[in-house]
C-alpha cells in the first residue's frame, strides 16, 4: 500500500464515510503510532500503526538488514543462474525485501536490504548524494595522477556525462579507498579503465554512516540498529 491520507485509510478499512472519520478524530479516538491524531490530512503508510477505539488496523513492520556479500552472489531477489543475496537471508520477511544499491556479481561487502521503499529511495536517490566507500584492488600501481583525475571527474562517452568528484586515497601501490556520491554503471571499473588499469576486486565497506560490521562473517547478515536506520545519510568517516 502506498502512502495515503489518514481519513481515506480509515474510511476504506472501516467502510465508513469521511464525515464519520472526522467525528472519530474530533473525539480523539484515533491514534497513529501511539499518538492521538486530530488531522485528517496526516499521511500514513503500510507501517503506520493506526488504532481506533483500541482496535488496531492491519499494519506491517519495517525491516532493515545489512549483509556481508560474498563474490559470486548476484544482487537480485531472483536469478536463474546464480545464488542471490536473498538466498543468504533467513528472515521471516525475506520475500518482501529489496536491495538498496546493488553490487556487481564479483564485488563483495556491504549490501543493505529493506521492505521500506521510502527509506531505500532516500539513500539511492542521486540528489541525496549518500557516500559509498569501497576498497579497490587493481592490477597496476596507482599514482598520484589518479587522485586529481578522479576528483575532477571522468567523462563517460556512452552517457555523455562527467562523473561527480570522486575521492581516491592511495592505501598501497595497488590498493585505494574510493568514495562515490553516485553509482553509474560499472563506474569504478570504468574510471580505472581510463588508466588502462584492470580492477581485480571491489569491496564496499560503508553506505552513508552504515559501516560493514567487522564481526559479520562473509555471507552473514544482521538487523540494523535504530541509529544506523535513522542516520544513514550521515557520513561514516
Amino acid at each position: 500500500m502506498n502512502s495515503q491520507r489518514l481519513d481515506k485509510r480509515v474510511s476504506l478499512e472501516l467502510d465508513i464515510n469521511k464525515k464519520k472519520v472526522k467525528y472519530l478524530l474530533a473525539k480523539q479516538l484515533i491514534t497513529v503510532n501511539g499518538k492521538v491524531i486530530k488531522d485528517a490530512d496526516l499521511i500514513v503508510n503500510r507501517f503506520s500503526k493506526i488504532t481506533i477505539e483500541e482496535n488496531t488496523l492491519p499494519y506491517d513492520c519495517p525491516c532493515y538488514l545489512m549483509l556481508n556479500k560474498p563474490k559470486g552472489v548476484v544482487s537480485a531477489t531472483k536469478d536463474d543462474k546464480h545464488r542471490t543475496v536473498i538466498d543468504l537471508i533467513d528472515h521471516p520477511k525475506r520475500e518482501d525485501l529489496h536491495i538498496v544499491g546493488r553490487l556487481d556479481l564479483n564485488s563483495s561487502g556491504l549490501v543493505l536490504l529493506t521492505n521500506d521503499s521510502q527509506w531505500s529511495e532516500s539513500i539511492t536517490n542521486p540528489l541525496s548524494k549518500v557516500e559509498k566507500h569501497y576498497i579497490v584492488t587493481v592490477e597496476k600501481p596507482i599514482t598520484s595522477d589518479y587522485i586529481n583525475a578522479f576528483a575532477n571527474g571522468i567523462y563517460f562517452q556512452f552517457e555523455d556525462i562527467v562523473t561527480l568528484p570522486v575521492t581516491l586515497t592511495i592505501i598501497s601501490s595497488h590498493k585505494a579507498l574510493v568514495i562515490l556520491n553516485e553509482g553509474k554503471y560499472h563506474q569504478i571499473k570504468r574510471m580505472f579503465g581510463r588508466f588502462k588499469n584492470k580492477v581485480l576486486s571491489i569491496h564496499r565497506i560503508s553506505v552513508g554512516n552504515i559501516a560493514l560490521d567487522t564481526q559479520l562473517g562473509i555471507g552473514k547478515w544482521r538487523i540494523l540498529t535504530d541509529e544506523e536506520i535513522n542516520n544513514v545519510k550521515k557520513k561514516a568517516f
